[in-house]
């Protein structure tokens, strides 16, 4: 069992947390990964910076900007991982764009997640159909390669990405960009009913999740909830990172049943 399918349990709701690695510095994204770890989150997403990241919104697009201005690099999210595993147990997660994994070169840098315990890989342009060749390179690492299915996905294409899909399917909650949200579709419950019937994998809700509310109501029809943009407003908002932590404990506290 991965470090990422050993998260969800039996009437037990995961909470994922989102980070921009070098946004606004190393040494913070350091801090608020150790708050995030402490106070109740399960899986940590490091968002490499990308030049062109079209799935995200405002917010993070901002960050991954100022964080290629800082200077950051995959290798440094490498350097990030190694140490936040020094201090925190929980699983960790790569978010990026397939070119900076492509330029790197796909076995490399599979092979450099799993030597600073990487347990997976987020590739938001990434279909199941061209995916064949990374999968093939993460399955030789020992890395979850996480898939995400739209709101809008039809039955054949929540099949494909069933099967393909490893630690858990990522159910994007509206269509469009990252970002904090009032509100959520009225219809994602029926989404997720119909994901369910198709597959016994994890699925987790994210884009647009905001509020420890809005985390309960989603944690009562899926396995887990992925938050970001919040994340990212709150480090701006509070450098001291005690709305951050005090933000993590009501989530957890809203999925209920602590670790």
């Amino acid at each position: 069992m991965s470090q990422i399918a050993s998260v969800f349990k039996p009437d037990y709701k995961a909470l994922i947390a989102y980070l921009t690695v070098g946004y606004p510095n190393l040494d913070v994204t350091r801090k608020a990964a150790v708050a995030l770890a402490r106070n109740g989150a399960d899986i940590i997403e490091l968002g490499i910076p990308f030049s062109d990241p079209l799935a995200d919104g405002t917010t993070i697009q901002r960050a991954s900007h100022q964080a290629l201005l800082n200077g950051i690099t995959p290798q440094l999210c490498f350097d990030m991982a190694q140490q936040l595993h020094r201090e925190i147990a929980t699983p960790l997660v790569f978010m990026t764009y397939y070119n900076p994994v492509y330029n790197f070169g796909l076995d490399d840098f599979c092979r450099k997640c799993a030597e600073v315990d990487i347990s997976g890989l987020i590739v938001p342009d990434l279909p199941p159909e061209e995916g064949r060749e990374l999968e093939s390179v993460t399955r030789k690492h020992k890395l979850d390669l996480i898939y995400l299915l739209a709101p809008t996905s039809n039955e054949e294409r929540i099949r494909l990405v069933a099967k393909h899909s490893q630690g858990f399917i990522y159910l994007v909650s509206v269509t469009g960009v990252t970002g904090a949200r009032d509100s959520l579709p009225d219809n994602l419950q029926t989404i997720v009913i119909s994901i369910k019937e198709k597959t016994a994998k994890p699925l987790c809700v994210g884009f647009g999740i905001s509020t420890a509310e809005q985390a309960r109501q989603f944690s009562s029809i899926a396995d887990g909830v992925i938050i970001g943009s919040r994340i990212i407003q709150l480090i701006e908002a509070d450098g001291s990172l005690s709305a951050l932590t005090d933000f993590t404990r009501q989530l957890r506290q809203a999925l209920g049943q602590l670790k």
